[in-house]
């Protein structure tokens, strides 16, 4: 009886599927844990500059705020604030109202639309990546059983082929199969709880953003916070 049992001997006993599932789970693993540490990092990053979100308040003017909340690219506070003010520049311009398509739009309307455009950009950018944690959360459990099935089916036909038939020699093969079940979970579970973490990172980060969209709105238009304080 052979009791070197475990990954190793997997691979080594494994054909070209089995093994070509294996490195496909171990890289959908990568893939995931990479977008994990990625995506994460972003969070903290887009927390930290909704921490300045005060300081820019502060701040004797918009140019001076504007400094204040940095100037990362990435930077999603900054470039709210970046287009509302270029929304309200073009106010400015054309006499407090925005021409667009032939039609004349209210300042309150041509400011909103500035920002949610940013809103959404910025969201979309927050969302990058979530997908592939989401499909991989999805689908490495059917990988794995794939390759547990195909596994089985390796081994049976092993087994069939020697002629006769032991508990040891059925139960160290379909054992050595299962692996690729536990594989597919031990993938599709880090996938699934980091999706649903940054999720709520995420929201978190975006109603900080249509907090101040709001805060600016009013702002641009009135020259006061929506809070009633004079910036």
């Amino acid at each position: 009886m052979n009791t070197q049992f475990g990954l190793a001997h997997v691979w080594a006993q494994g054909d070209a599927v089995s093994r070509a599932v294996f490195v496909l789970l171990i890289g959908m693993s990568l893939v995931s844990w990479l977008v994990i540490a990625l995506k994460s990092l972003a969070v903290l990053r887009a927390r930290r500059q909704a921490a300045r979100v005060a300081g820019f308040w502060r701040s004797a003017s918009m140019e001076a705020g504007l400094q204040h909340l940095g100037d990362e690219d990435d930077n999603p506070f900054r470039q709210l604030a970046q287009d509302g003010r270029a929304a309200s520049a073009v106010l400015q311009q054309d006499g407090g109202k925005a021409q667009q398509l032939g039609q004349r739009i209210d300042a309150s309307d041509w400011i909103a639309g500035a920002l949610h455009s940013s809103l959404d950009a910025a969201a979309t950018r927050q969302q990058a990546g979530l997908a592939i944690l989401a499909s991989i959360g999805a689908t490495a459990p059917f990988i794995g059983l794939f390759g547990t099935v195909w596994g089985i089916y390796h081994a049976l036909m092993g087994i069939s082929a020697a002629g006769n038939a032991t508990i040891d020699q059925v139960a160290g093969p379909i054992g050595e199969a299962l692996i690729m079940t536990a594989t597919g979970l031990a993938v599709a579970i880090p996938a699934v709880l980091g999706y649903n973490a940054l999720l709520r990172g995420n929201k978190g980060v975006h109603a900080r953003l249509r907090r101040f969209a709001h805060e600016l709105h009013s702002f641009l238009l009135t020259g006061v916070r929506q809070s009633g304080r004079a910036a």
